[in-house]
């Protein structure tokens, strides 16, 4: 029996409205999707998506959950091979970007989320990930003969902020001038994360 069929009927409905609002979110924009486009792409009348989402906001809050990348990136993390914190990093920056490749809409709902919404859903959604990332962040501890004393979560937290950095940049300077005169690789980026930007002393 699939998730889909063990859902009731009320769940199958939401699912369906979640569903239709997050390709038509991507497609045509927030702003530029109405409730009642919403309703005619799940297959309901106007006043029965209603019966389950008061307001567009709410619709798009779950949508943002449903389809935020940590579902597929968090498992990445924990499952990422390396016999030491610095093949560990480089080959979990690779999955991740790899995964996000495959997730354009990612980028648009996250735009939305920031400027439509001033990343108000960001509390809720923290609070439905963190509790993922806790185990994870042992795979930071691992590492500590290797590291400086620095907070298991301060070193999770930059990593992926390294991350994002780079998926973000990648996203924005496509097709640029800068871009395509030098374009930086992941692997430039985990570089700077591990050694730094400062050439060591002795070959300056």
């Amino acid at each position: 029996m699939t998730k889909t069929e063990t859902l009731s009927k009320g769940e199958r409905t939401r699912q369906a409205v979640i569903d239709a609002a997050h390709q038509l979110f991507v497609e045509q924009g927030y702003a530029g999707t109405s409730m009642r486009q919403i309703a005619e792409k799940a297959g309901l009348a106007l006043g029965g998506i209603y019966n389950h989402f008061p307001t567009k906001e709410s619709i798009f809050s779950e949508v943002i959950l449903a389809y935020h990348p940590f579902h597929q990136i968090l498992p990445l993390i924990k499952n990422t091979p390396g016999n030491s914190f610095e093949a560990f990093v480089r080959n979990a920056a690779k999955n991740m970007v790899a995964e996000l490749g495959r997730r354009p809409d990612f980028i648009k709902l996250l735009f939305v989320e920031l400027v439509e919404f001033e990343g108000r859903n960001i509390p809720k959604m923290f609070q439905v990930i963190f509790p993922q990332v806790l185990p994870l962040v042992k795979r930071f501890t691992d590492g500590r003969g290797e590291l400086r004393n620095i907070p298991p979560f301060v070193l999770f937290r930059s990593f992926l902020g390294l991350f994002f950095s780079y998926y973000m940049t990648e996203f924005l300077l496509a097709g640029t001038p800068a871009n395509l005169i030098q374009k930086g690789s992941v692997d430039d980026f985990v570089e700077i994360y591990l050694h730094g930007v400062l050439a060591p002393k002795d070959v300056i």
